[in-house]
């Protein structure tokens, strides 16, 4: 482990960390790095995470669901110090191509299922200075064609979370970050033409969640209000 690794995990130790679609992708290597720098990962997903993580299933698209999941994995922890909002989804096409409810699952729960994670953890973040690091996408900052359901969502989610920095300021840390591709199995199920082409150049999973980390670790009164991680060469951002 890296000095800048050490030095971002010494906040971590101990801490409870709800980690939303920690099944896999970001999620999956934000719930590895909260372990190893001895934190405590619980993981709110359709499917099971890695073994010995507790977890409540949970689809995000039933948000009234999600809070009372939420509360579920904070008692059993006995309350949160830290949410992740990993959790994402998208089917790309032209908006009159994409069925209705699909372009109404994409946006609830990208979005709405993220505020309502957020809503349920905040007493309890309140307890102890806790941070909740809510993930958007460079298309969150970049609208692009075919894509206007995630785009709608994941501009969302940006003022979403810069609103609820101005609400929470002095009480609950909150960071948005904004990451570009990563290679994960999030484009897999996507027709060829929306997946990222052989010689796309896209970040490691594990690199993106060491700057979650570094923003979970940080000290009650210093806020980490905003991180970009991308490739160099991220074609999607600026």
């Amino acid at each position: 482990m890296s000095e800048r690794q050490r030095s971002a995990g010494s906040g971590i130790n101990g801490r409870a960390v709800l980690v939303t679609g920690g099944s896999s992708g970001l999620g999956a290597a934000v719930v590895t790095a909260v372990a190893k720098a001895g934190g405590r990962p619980y993981v709110l997903d359709r499917q099971a995470p890695a073994d010995g993580v507790p977890w409540v299933e949970c689809d995000l698209a039933d948000t009234r669901a999600a809070e009372a999941a939420t509360r579920q994995l904070a008692e059993q922890a006995g309350g949160l110090d830290g949410v992740v909002t990993a959790a994402g989804v998208d089917v790309p096409g032209r908006l009159a191509d994409v069925p209705g409810d699909t372009w109404d699952r994409i946006v609830t729960i990208n979005l709405l299922g993220t505020a309502a994670v957020v809503r349920a953890a905040v007493p309890y973040l309140e307890r102890g200075h806790g941070t909740v690091v809510t993930v958007a996408s460079t298309l969150g900052v970049k609208a692009v064609s075919d894509a206007t359901a995630y785009c709608a969502a994941k501009f969302g989610v940006v003022g979403f979370t810069r609103a609820l920095a101005a609400e929470l300021a002095g009480t609950v840390g909150v960071t948005l970050l904004i990451p570009g591709g990563m290679r994960t199995a999030f484009f897999d199920d996507r027709d060829e033409k929306y997946r990222p082409g052989p010689d796309a150049i896209l970040n490691d999973p594990a690199d993106t969640a060491e700057a979650v980390l570094f923003a979970l670790a940080q000290p009650p009164g210093c806020a980490v209000r905003e991180l970009v991680v991308c490739a160099e060469q991220e074609s999607s951002y600026p």
